[in-house]
């Protein structure tokens, strides 16, 4: 008796090799599959969609979603392009809340077809972790959104030291101290929880690493949309399922990443859809108040220091929260001592030393021998940055007084550890007029103070031009 074989029999393509037919009977020859890219079915519009993002959805949540369809064609109203201005009735200025005027037997719901369709962001809340340098570095982000998105309204959940440089940013409308980072009592925890489900925000950004715990946080937001940064190993495990877009760093520490940071968030926000081209990248800007001015240069001319004819040195060794460090650059503090050696070599401007503390200040009198100097106490980054403003330049290590100087345009020099830092924490530095000096052994106590010297010729170069 014959095995027969437990596999199936394999089939024989179907269809494959037609029976050819006389030609008197057909003019055309008979297709019966579906075509091919060679051979598209007539269309009487061209399709208007750009290339998506291609990053495919998380399967855990619908493993049918394969992402948006490359031959969906787009054209129709609440589709294309940027969204409009909000058309809604303004706020009521009696109300704390911001409730709208609404007149009498009108339907308060007055959202637009686009803000489903096409994608519409009104609210957006961004929570932004680290201090004072991170937020810094997230401006350009908030102005994406601004160009993006117009007519958004944009709110920040930050630290106590990050909320600080927000006095520096017209377009955010709230800042609230809630700390990313930190360990927070469950009363504060779900309090917050209500604040963002209140506020009914229809995008949600985060820059702090999401485990399950954060991305359950922000879950229960009731945003829309929900954008954040996960882990790059396994604690990431199970934030997914409950983010609607994730981004992964090369590093457990985000700010390793330097300038460029959150490129991946700015990638994402500007890519070209719905017919809008790709949104460049904004540079960093900060802008400043009459009030904060003046304030500021009260304070510099009672250290003897004049407008315009001072430099500002900033990143002096201290233990205090207020040296507005980066997490991705420890060693960005100089001992007094070095600091002593650039100052004697300043010419035709008057150092003026910024102190973190008042506790500081003795310490600066003793050992800067220099009796020509101002010292200033300065906390908060906009005092700092309308101190900068108002001067012929920089000196300083890898602190907020870098990216503060290069966003007012004033000529710096910026001291770093290592070559590589400087590279990634100030890019294209020559278009920023600011020149890196960077210690040869990798500790930034060792620095060259000759170099130092050598650069300051920056200072008198822009004093020419002016």
């Amino acid at each position: 008796m014959a095995s027969t074989s437990l596999l199936p029999k394999t089939i024989s393509p179907f269809l494959t090799n037609p029976p050819s037919l006389p030609s008197t009977h057909f003019t055309t020859k008979p297709s019966f599959f579906i075509p091919s890219a060679d051979h598209h079915l007539p269309c009487t519009r061209k399709p208007s969609i750009l290339t998506p993002y291609a990053k495919k959805k998380n399967p855990w949540i619908d493993i049918f979603d394969d992402g948006e369809d490359p031959d969906m064609e787009y054209g129709s109203l609440f589709v294309d392009g940027k969204q409009d201005e909000d058309t809604r009735p303004v706020d009521n200025p009696n109300n704390p809340y911001g409730f709208l005027k609404f007149p009498k037997g009108y339907n308060v719901e007055v959202a637009q077809l686009g803000l489903k369709i096409r994608g519409d962001v009104r609210r957006c809340c961004c929570m932004v972790s680290g201090g004072v340098y991170e937020n810094l570095l997230f401006f350009p982000v908030i102005q994406m959104l601004k160009d993006r998105y117009p007519g958004i309204l944009v709110d920040v959940l930050a630290s106590d030291r990050g909320k600080q440089c927000y006095e520096l940013n017209k377009n955010v409308r709230w800042a609230n101290v809630y700390d990313p980072d930190g360990d927070p009592e469950p009363a504060i925890y779900t309090d917050m929880i209500g604040v963002l489900k209140n506020r009914y925000y229809d995008l949600i950004l985060s820059t702090k690493l999401a485990g399950l715990g954060h991305a359950s946080f922000m879950f229960m937001s009731s945003a829309r949309d929900k954008v954040s940064y996960i882990y790059p190993n396994v604690n990431a495990a199970g934030a997914g399922l409950l983010l609607t877009e994730t981004f992964t760093p090369d590093s457990p520490n985000l700010s390793e990443g330097g300038y460029h940071m959150y490129h991946q968030m700015l990638d994402w926000l500007g890519r070209p859809i719905y017919n809008v081209p790709r949104q460049p990248v904004p540079p960093l800007r900060v802008s400043l108040s009459r009030k904060l001015k003046e304030y500021v240069e009260a304070k510099y001319r009672a250290a003897g220091a004049e407008k315009g004819k001072y430099i500002v040195i900033h990143g002096i060794e201290s233990d205090s929260k207020a040296s507005m460090q980066s997490r991705g650059d420890t060693d960005s503090l100089l001992p007094l001592e070095v600091w002593d050696q650039i100052a004697d070599a300043i010419s035709g401007f008057k150092p003026v030393f910024v102190i973190p503390h008042e506790k500081e200040r003795e310490n600066v009198e003793e050992i800067i021998y220099n009796e020509d100097i101002g010292i200033v106490f300065i906390t908060t980054p906009g005092q700092l940055a309308a101190l900068i403003n108002d001067s012929a330049g920089v000196i300083a290590t890898n602190t907020a007084a870098i990216q503060l100087a290069n966003a007012r345009e004033k000529p710096s020099i910026a001291l770093f550890g290592s070559e590589e830092k400087g590279q990634i924490f100030v890019p294209n530095a020559e278009e920023k007029k600011c020149i890196i000096v960077s210690s040869k052994t990798g500790k930034l106590k060792d620095i060259d103070v000759g170099a130092v010297k050598q650069a300051m010729q920056i200072f008198d170069m822009s004093l020419a031009l002016v």
